[in-house]
């Protein structure tokens, strides 16, 4: 049985816990207690999270767990000494260490990052390489392994880290069931970027929302303004001039970002083709779809590719 320990900052969010539900759920489908869940912090007791609710906790003391999960804050400012000095000799005992969200502000504070390549939220992620510059931070990553830290993105993104704990522990037969019982369509693979298309153009109306619908779903189509517009039930001018409102960039940009979101999760998590990929997400042209990767990105769909198989590896 493998000890999990959840160390508790005063005021965690309580999200964080999440996590905890995948582990829970690996004995419930394994039918075996697979592992020990419990909480800790600081002196044990209650500890009141954000929401002002209290959870009881052990004293984090000389324990050795299989793995240490710290739990995040809604703002991460500097914690209590004492829990950090009991975090990083805790850390010390453990197979593993692990953040959730914030909670790898916790781990820099224990001195447990440096040359690590770490991830974290991203509204959170410029102020952590500014507190730990010795850190390798990729702040567009799900979750992120590194030797035996393993650091997590934004509160949900702590329970595609325990998914990807579990398949580890125990393979991937297992994971699947957790996912399904969680009602999660598949672990993300932590490689995958933290922001979406969709959400970042936060289209406010009824219309534009449906046209942005209508073109993930029919990516493989030429995707012009008119098709757009008829979709939205707008004239092409109508349509363009309140995209560009909405969305704050043009129809054929936005697009072109649609397209790069879907071709990058086929190209980190199948095994199609580049050519395949750019005939599925309607770049059609290879070329075309490497300089969109590469305005993105920063780098080729074959750099993306090598280093989710890395990642996976």
């Amino acid at each position: 049985m493998l000890g999990i320990g959840f160390v508790l900052p005063s005021g965690f969010q309580i999200m964080g816990l999440a996590a905890a539900s995948a582990f829970e759920l690996a004995n419930a489908c394994a039918k075996q207690r697979l592992y020990d869940i419990r909480l800790y912090s600081e002196r044990g007791g209650a500890v009141a999270n954000s929401l002002g609710m209290s959870v009881d906790t052990r004293a984090l003391s000389r324990q050795k767990f299989d793995t240490l999960i710290v739990c995040g804050l809604l703002n991460p400012e500097p914690t209590s000494p004492e829990l950090i000095k009991a975090l990083r000799r805790a850390a010390g005992n453990a197979r593993r260490t692990a953040s959730v969200c914030t909670g790898t502000f916790l781990l820099g504070e224990a001195g447990l990052l440096e040359g690590k390549r770490v991830t974290t939220h991203w509204f959170h992620a410029r102020e952590l390489q500014r507190r730990f510059p010795d850190v390798h931070l990729e702040e567009d990553r799900i979750f992120i392994i590194d030797g035996a830290i393993w650091t997590s993105a934004g509160m949900s993104a702590g329970i595609d880290l325990a998914l990807g704990m579990i398949e580890k522990d125990f393979g991937a037969e297992l994971t699947r069931q957790v996912a399904q019982k969680l009602v999660v369509y598949h672990r993300r693979a932590g490689g995958q970027s933290q922001h979406s298309a969709l959400l970042e153009m936060d289209a406010k109306s009824d219309r534009i929302q449906t046209a942005l619908a209508y073109a993930r779903r029919n990516l493989r189509a030429p995707l012009s303004v008119e098709e757009l517009a008829e979709a939205a039930h707008l004239s092409p001018r109508q349509f363009s001039r309140a995209f560009r409102a909405e969305t704050g960039q043009s129809p054929a940009k936005a697009v072109e970002n649609l397209r790069v979101e879907a071709a990058r999760v086929m190209i980190e998590q199948s095994r199609h083709s580049i050519d395949e990929v750019a005939v599925e997400t309607g770049f059609v042209d290879p070329e075309r779809m490497r300089r969109a990767f590469l305005r993105a990105f920063g780098q080729p769909p074959q750099a993306l590719r090598r280093n989710a198989r890395l990642a996976a590896a």
